[in-house]
């Protein structure tokens, strides 16, 4: 942001002279003339050694938990009175997020120029989403700002927790898996080379479990380049495949049908369905928006298309449950629960109702996945690395035999 030196008089009539960052001079002469400062020059800064460094990639990111608390703030000082503008002010200035810092500043400033919030958070997507920016603009034509920041923040906090236990359900079994291959990998083209050498100077036929892995790290080692560019053309191909529309289809309806895994992605999928939809319709979002946004932060496109046909079908005049029975993707139990919620019209309530089950079906299927996986991995584990081991250690037990003899 450009900076600006200004000299003015001060209503005691005392000289006044400084530095401000602001958008452009009217912006610096409006905040002067709120401090009780009359301006008489404001002079655009040389940039020199002030110049501020903007590369994307050494500034921080702005967390889910930065938002959370910035919204928590915020809902708890519109509820005490404060101005909007005074409000982000005091925000922007206590942030240590210099990233965050700016867009605050930059929101503020465009506030001030007469820009509504949402308008103006609606400018920095990489912050603030779809669905943050309509719930705002529902709450300042509703007049419940703070009410709608306080849902807000409840949301994105119940959506960052799901997000953490599917991510550690994911992390564990990965993390001992990735370790365990590279300690094959050393064993192999490392280890096994010296006891190759050792058995040769032996003599002799070597046992069958013996001479396979012998041959398995002759291989690796032979073809250690090929097997490299194999399996970074593998993952390099994934992802080509997964950024077309027709790729990501597949990928996406085949891991809702995965054994285990699927599972837990159709009740996560779920919680948040209920969960954003819940929030939204509380907060006067019209159902067809609310849908629009969903389908568009759902994280898989089997999904996203369910939720599509459903607003296609309520465009027509159909209910929200009729359209969800149909497309099969989500559970029988969920569509009767929206269906008596319609009915009753209370729809946000049930769904807040089921995305309170769903939380808890993931931390059960969580916790399940964890305790299943566990011995799995240690059976992994035992017949890989044991079985290497052993492999390896027959010939000199069938020498010690034969010495003994």
């Amino acid at each position: 942001m450009p900076k600006f030196s200004y000299a003015g008089k001060s209503r005691e009539g005392k000289t006044v002279k400084g530095m401000m960052e602001a958008a452009n001079e009217s912006v610096v002469v409006a905040n002067l003339r709120r401090q009780g400062i009359q301006a008489n020059k404001v002079k655009g800064a040389g940039k020199g050694l002030d110049m501020e460094i903007n590369i994307s990639f050494l500034q921080p990111k702005i967390t889910t938990k930065d938002i959370v608390v910035f919204t928590r703030q915020f809902a708890t000082m519109i509820d005490a009175g404060l101005p909007l503008v005074q409000c982000l002010d005091i925000l922007s200035n206590q942030q240590e997020n210099k990233t965050f810092k700016t867009v605050l500043a930059k929101v503020k400033e465009d506030v001030e120029s007469g820009s509504t919030f949402a308008d103006a958070l609606k400018k920095h997507p990489q912050a603030f989403n779809d669905l943050y920016v309509n719930l705002v603009a529902a709450g300042e034509v509703g007049g419940i700002l703070d009410t709608i920041l306080n849902r807000l923040a409840t949301y994105i906090e119940k959506a960052m927790k799901l997000k953490k236990q599917v991510k550690s359900a994911m992390t564990y079994p990965s993390t001992i898996v990735g370790i365990a291959l590279v300690v094959i990998a050393v064993i192999l083209i490392f280890v096994i080379p010296a006891f190759e050498k050792m058995f040769a100077d032996f003599g002799g036929a070597l046992p069958a479990p013996t001479q396979l892995v012998i041959n398995l790290s002759n291989f690796i080692q032979d073809y250690f380049l090929v097997i490299a560019g194999v399996i970074v053309f593998i993952i390099f191909a994934f992802k080509k495949t997964y950024a077309t529309e027709k790729g990501r289809e597949k990928i996406d309806d085949l891991a809702l049908k995965l054994p285990v895994f699927g599972v837990l992605i159709r009740k996560v999928a779920v919680a948040k369905f209920s969960r954003t939809m819940a929030t939204m319709i509380s907060s006067g979002v019209p159902i067809l928006d609310g849908l629009d946004i969903v389908s568009k932060t759902a994280g898989n496109k089997t999904i996203e298309k369910a939720i599509n046909q459903v607003r296609i079908s309520i465009s027509e005049g159909k209910t929200i449950a009729e359209p969800l029975k149909e497309s099969g993707v989500f559970p029988p139990m969920v569509c009767q629960m929206i269906e008596v919620g319609e009915q009753a019209g209370a729809l946000d309530t049930m769904l807040s109702k089921i995305a309170d089950f769903y939380d808890d079906e993931v931390d059960d299927a969580v916790g399940n996945l964890t305790s299943m996986m566990e011995p799995l991995l240690m059976l992994f584990l035992g017949t890989t690395v044991g079985g290497l081991v052993v492999a390896m250690y027959l010939p000199i037990f069938k020498i010690a035999g034969t010495v003994g003899g």
